[in-house]
């Protein structure tokens, strides 16, 4: 089965994805923007047939499957709903919402119109992310108990810009602490507590973040994000016979190694690939539309529900108030 893709935004990081997955052999039938201009400046940049001036337009063709929403995090509960009441299974970039209560709409939307939806939080299908749940899993560094991740990046100080409007959802939390605390809850499960710390703007939104999660069995995870400076954007997984090390930059395809309980190497591996990796998450997503189960694998629906949550209950800890956060949060962290 051949999906074809429809893009709604043309942004930044819909030119990525787009170019990476068509270079991967993923088929992209239409793109919608906001503008005509847009859209066919967009097709034409990427060799896309069709360009439409609307993002409803865009749903309502009938050559396109699934629709990859690209929009500024504050649309992404709007898009998604819109591509799923037009029957279209949907992709949503990261961060999936604004808030855990929108998630859940947009999920339980997708069921009720039995489509697939998923978070495109691309790392988790990567393969180092697979090897490294099957290391875990065969116990090569024991109990897991500790996880720590950081993503830093000097990003646009415009206070204009939408990574410092909170009306669009700015802040470093949405578009950097997403990365290390899915991470997190991938290794050592949905947390039990939440303690954050930052620093906010002039505007309102987070520069930086440090969180500590509590798991399960004690485990514990640390991360630390910010948008107004770079770090080495290392992690590890820390257990009771070892760990794993990821370099820089973890989330991309890197080199990693595992080591045993006194720090000694035992394997190294490289896993950098010649594009960017975005290619995995839609495999993965094509799969589950073939599939007709719509849910699971790599990055469950209620997990992503789940992480939403967390970064609902940090941001409410640290001040930074959107207003999605009218709404009620389903099923907050204590």
């Amino acid at each position: 089965m051949t999906v074809r893709w429809g893009v709604i935004g043309t942004g930044g990081i819909a030119h990525s994805f787009v170019a990476d997955c068509t270079a991967a052999g993923i088929e992209f039938a239409a793109v919608g923007s906001r503008t005509l201009e847009g859209a066919e400046a967009f097709a034409a940049e990427h060799g896309i047939a069709r360009a439409h001036a609307s993002y409803e337009d865009l749903v309502a063709d009938d050559g396109v499957d699934a629709v990859y929403v690209a929009t500024p995090h504050s649309r992404h509960a709007e898009d998604a709903l819109l591509a799923i009441a037009a029957g279209k299974h949907v992709l949503v970039e990261k961060a999936f919402t604004i808030t855990a209560a929108e998630a859940r709409r947009v999920v339980d939307a997708a069921r009720r119109a039995d489509v697939a939806v998923m978070e495109a939080m691309w790392t988790r299908f990567l393969p180092q992310m697979t090897m490294i749940r099957e290391l875990v899993a065969e116990g090569r560094i024991g109990r897991p108990r500790v996880v720590e991740a950081t993503h830093h990046q000097a990003l646009p100080t415009d206070p204009h810009h939408r990574l410092n409007d909170p009306a669009l959802g700015g802040g470093a939390i949405l578009d950097l602490g997403v990365y290390p605390i899915s991470f997190a809850v991938d290794v050592l499960g949905v947390p039990t507590a939440v303690a954050a710390a930052g620093t906010l703007s002039e505007q309102g939104v987070d520069t930086q973040m440090g969180i500590v999660l509590t798991h399960e069995g004690g485990a514990q995870s640390m991360v630390h994000f910010g948008l107004d400076l770079r770090s080495p954007n290392t992690a590890s997984i820390i257990g009771e016979d070892g760990r794993i090390d990821l370099d820089a930059t973890w989330y991309t395809p890197t080199t990693w190694r595992l080591r045993d309980r006194d720090g000694v190497v035992v394997e190294e591996f490289d896993a950098r690939e010649e594009r960017t990796g975005y290619a995995h998450e839609v495999r993965a997503f094509e799969t589950l539309i073939a599939s007709g189960t719509h849910e699971g694998g790599a990055m469950d629906p209620e997990e992503t529900i789940a992480v939403m949550a967390v970064m609902d209950e940090a941001r409410r800890q640290v001040g930074v108030r959107y207003t999605a956060d009218q709404d009620t949060v389903d099923d907050p962290v204590d």
